[in-house]
């Protein structure tokens, strides 16, 4: 028997191109390949006659082949094969594109089973390319359940299909991770009929339970992995903040915390004073005020004698929050600074040294600050803003630099609450659900191309009154396949043709670090009237005389990107607009456009989202470094994946796992699972 670590070029016809290419799926191993599901499937089990056959519907019928196919050359490169066949009901002509080899085949007088569509009109049908076999043999490409996988460039559902028959035929499935009594429980397959069942499913029904086994599964693994996490954050001994009085920063604020802000500085607050390591995100939706919170927990740290750090993706939105929080502790006596990479030499070492010294209470910055350059004195709360964008290892290089650090998270991509309290099962979870007073509502149209030239004249006028406008593009350059408008050619258009006399400036994340960071920096000074970029954007920008949001071919963009987008703009005093563009006419696609247009609240435009796409597109957005999901998306809705998350966590807190062979599997698929994150498994 083979094993699931044995690479795939062990299978036949498997060579080193084929290898290239299952490896761009991430399949390297048999154990990868058996765990690289359908994301689909064709009824290829019901059977009907030749008459039964309906346009545009493929389906399997017998029959027997009339004549000896014929080949006409077409013109270079396109040869045509035809041949007829009949059953007791009707004939019909076959009709084979540059597939003379494969027609040739067929011969005159034997049956065969066919699968294939009917096109044609009224003058006749026919059937193109349609797939055979004789039905004497195995069934393979009809009558059965045929998966279909995902795919690349390159390499046919069939070929993946033959190396997982080899696969399973070869090596046993993966080992069972699930106690027998929570199967029962749930209903859930055992795991060797699962992994067979959803390669090779003897029915739809059958296909339907071994996907839910494996979102099960996936998610039974992941919850207990977070559930082992909290598990030991929460049995680190810290000693608790004694110093808790926020009135001094409060009197201090231009304005008064929303109800939802204050309850977040509770929940940090009673986290400081709990006598374990605290570890909690805080998503809001874009505007809802996190900076203050955060800066109400680096208040209760620098109060209690720790050092505070809070790190920022890009050097643009680190200075943002260094002059929003400094403006606000520097007169309360925080010593704050900034630290990032593009401070002169001379001046990095002198902070780093005050840092280490212990002369800085909070610092600001990038990537800078998790440098074996920078030490800290008694670092004890890591702040990390947009969290999605840092991998673990980063924020975990940051909070080695103390000792039992405390952890504030914070993501301003709104997630359904059902669906954070799975995706976040290793933080506590503090929810910006309202919007400071004052906030501007940005009022959201969507239009097709024949409003260009009232959009072109609308950003004219935003130009002339003095604003500044974001254009969006969903590709960086041309694609003649996809159709898409893209930032460089849109961007030249835009300055030569139709705004000559205006500063059109392009953004996108194929640019160098460096370059972006400069043209964004201009733009946020005021140098630029047109910023036409891709979505490098999305987060972390602050522009305040930004007033217009014009974000071409919209269709191709989630709902809740698209939410993150025209959160740019509104973020000053003037009226704020932002303009779907997309000449997509299909009703499900329009549907969830308007959604867009009808609220600005991030959490009810996510639980649209929800329901429209399903959960596993917001798994990407967990955060960096910790697992790609491969069953989330495979159909199945939260209940499934909340009955996996509480089994999981009761048989953890159990600790029945210890001791049986289940638990011995389960903890090598969670190291497996968090290679290099956070799991500790004891």
């Amino acid at each position: 028997m083979a094993r699931l670590t044995d690479p795939i070029s062990m299978l036949r016809g498997i060579g080193p191109a084929k290898a290239k290419l299952f490896e761009q799926l991430n399949i390297r191993t048999l154990g990868d390949l058996l765990c690289h599901f359908p994301r689909g499937y064709q009824d290829r089990t019901k059977m009907v006659t030749v008459s039964q056959l309906q346009a545009d519907e493929p389906a399997c019928f017998r029959a027997t082949v009339m004549n000896t196919p014929r080949t006409a050359h077409i013109r270079k490169g396109l040869d045509l094969t035809r041949v007829q066949v009949a059953d007791h009901s009707a004939r019909l002509t076959l009709t084979f594109f540059n597939r003379k080899f494969t027609a040739d085949q067929l011969q005159y007088g034997k049956e065969y089973v066919f699968y294939g569509a009917l096109s044609g009109d009224f003058s006749g049908y026919q059937m193109t390319n349609p797939v055979f076999e004789s039905p004497d043999a195995p069934p393979g490409a009809t009558r059965r359940i045929l998966p279909v996988y995902p795919l690349t460039a390159g390499l046919t559902n069939g070929v993946v299909q033959k190396a997982v028959a080899q696969a399973l035929a070869l090596c046993d499935p993966p080992e069972e991770i699930l106690p027998e009594r929570i199967r029962q429980q749930y209903g859930i397959l055992p795991a060797e009929t699962a992994y067979r069942a959803i390669h090779d499913p003897q029915s739809m029904e059958e296909a339907e339970q071994a996907k839910r086994r494996m979102v099960f599964e996936e998610f039974f693994v992941f919850s207990a992995g977070l559930a082992m996490m909290r598990s030991a954050r929460t049995s680190v001994q810290r000693m608790p903040y004694e110093n808790t009085n926020l009135r001094p920063l409060l009197d201090a604020l231009p304005f008064t915390l929303t109800s939802a802000q204050m309850r977040a500085v509770e929940e940090i607050r009673s986290d400081l004073c709990g006598g374990t390591v605290m570890n909690r995100l805080v998503q809001g939706d874009v505007g809802s005020g996190k900076t203050m919170v955060a800066a109400a927990a680096a208040w209760l740290a620098v109060q209690n004698g720790d050092q505070a750090a809070l790190m920022a993706p890009t050097e643009i939105l680190a200075e943002q929050h260094y002059a929003t929080l400094s403006k606000l502790l520097t007169p309360l006596g925080v010593r704050t600074a900034l630290l990032t990479g593009s401070l002169k030499t001379g001046e990095k070492r002198e902070l780093r040294r005050r840092l280490a010294a212990g002369q800085i209470d909070f610092a600001v910055g990038t990537h800078a600050l998790v440098t074996d350059a920078t030490d800290f004195s008694r670092l004890g709360l890591v702040i990390t803003d947009e969290q999605h964008r840092f991998g673990v290892a980063q924020r975990a290089a940051l909070a080695k630099k103390g000792r039992d650090v405390h952890t504030l998270v914070m993501s301003a991509t709104p997630i359904p609450r059902t669906l954070a309290m799975l995706m976040y099962g290793d933080l506590d979870v503090s929810i910006l659900d309202e919007l400071p007073p004052g906030r501007q509502a940005v009022d959201t149209f969507l239009v097709g191309e024949s409003y260009r030239p009232r959009i072109n004249a609308f950003i004219r006028k935003q130009a002339a009154e003095g604003h500044q406008c974001f254009v969006v593009c969903p590709a960086v350059e041309e694609n003649e396949e996809l159709d898409l408008r893209s930032a460089a050619a849109w961007a030249e258009t835009l300055q030569k043709t139709v705004f000559p006399d205006l500063r059109v400036m392009l953004l996108h994340g194929q640019m160098k670090a460096g370059e972006k960071e400069r043209i964004m920096g201009a733009f946020s000074r005021g140098e630029g009237d047109v910023l036409v970029a891709t979505t490098v954007i999305e987060v972390g920008v602050d522009v305040p005389n930004a007033t217009l949001m014009v974000i071409e071919d919209a269709d191709r963009f989630g709902l809740s990107q698209l939410h993150q987008l025209r959160g740019r703009v509104g973020r000053g005093d003037s009226k704020s607009y932002c303009i779907l563009v997309s000449h997509n006419r299909n009703p499900e696609t329009l549907a969830r456009l308007k959604a867009l247009c009808a609220t600005s609240d991030g959490f009810q435009i996510a639980e649209e989202d929800l329901k429209m796409r399903g959960p596993g597109d917001f798994f990407g957005s967990r955060q960096s470094g910790l697992p790609a999901f491969r069953a989330a998306d495979l159909g199945f809705g939260l209940q499934t994946m909340k009955e996996a998350q509480e089994a999981s966590v009761r048989w953890i807190d159990s600790r029945e796992y210890v001791q049986s062979r289940e638990g011995q599997a389960l903890l090598k698929r969670i190291a497996a699972l968090f290679a290099g994150g956070e799991a500790t498994m004891n």
